[in-house]
């Protein structure tokens, strides 16, 4: 594998218990399979309530020194932080997942290398249809209607576009800071301005670890981002 510079963009929101070791032991696992490749770290605290999660990053700190820390006061949703660490960043390739990386560190390795091939801008995780053998049943039905709606109503080269992991080149990176939605469906803002601007996009297979725990469903976001899904549809 060519041995190229990359970082890790994460959003960080109230996290859960024990995020400071899966973060530390994802971090140091991903650095020993890709040794000698600069890896950088970006955490964004997306407006925390939580007291402890200061004294949480101290502690991923001592473990990544290098860590790059970008905290602000004001919950604008994930969208919104993942723009502030994309914008951050200096490597030529960006991989951005959840706070907990949810996904098996080989599909994170599997975006990374679809990346440095040069064959591709942006690599985005697409999700099989067992993954939602594994969601709670509420989660599984919005995802599968907001996917039906996707196919019917829009010209992208998937309909899985809110899997928690994607990553881009520098040409990737200048359309992902052109998106404005601040919550969810930024995602699906990224893959169709790609698309309409004709970058190179890659579709790869992931999977869930095990143990993942999912977030709660808030429906008055939800209505939000169904106002959303009709300002990217206007877009065309």
């Amino acid at each position: 594998m060519k041995k190229v510079d990359f970082d890790i963009v994460l959003p960080c929101y109230n996290p859960q218990k024990g995020w400071v070791e899966q973060i530390i032991t994802a971090y140091a696992s991903i650095k020993q399979q890709l040794n000698e490749i600069q890896i950088g770290l970006y955490i964004v605290n997306d407006g925390s309530t939580s007291q402890h999660v200061d004294a949480d990053i101290a502690l991923i700190k001592q473990q990544i020194p290098s860590l790059v820390y970008l905290p602000y006061q004001l919950n604008q949703g994930k969208g919104n932080a993942l723009r502030v660490g994309v914008a951050k960043s200096t490597a030529p390739i960006v991989i951005y997942t959840d706070i907990d990386f949810p996904y098996q560190q080989e599909s994170l390795l599997a975006i990374y290398s679809q990346l440095v091939s040069g064959s591709n801008d942006v690599a985005i995780g697409v999700r099989p249809m067992s993954y939602y053998d594994k969601v709670p049943p509420a989660r599984r039905a919005i995802s599968k209607v907001l996917r039906f709606f996707i196919k019917l109503f829009m010209r992208i080269p998937t309909t899985d576009t809110q899997a928690g992991i994607k990553g881009f080149n520098e040409k990737g990176k200048a359309v992902f800071l052109q998106t404005t939605i601040k919550r969810y469906l930024f995602d699906m803002e990224f893959i169709y301005l790609s698309a309409r601007q004709k970058l190179k996009i890659y579709c790869q297979p992931v999977h869930l670890r095990d143990g993942v725990v999912f977030s709660h469903m808030n429906w008055r976001v939800l209505a939000t981002e169904g106002l959303n899904f009709l300002r990217i549809l206007f877009l065309r």
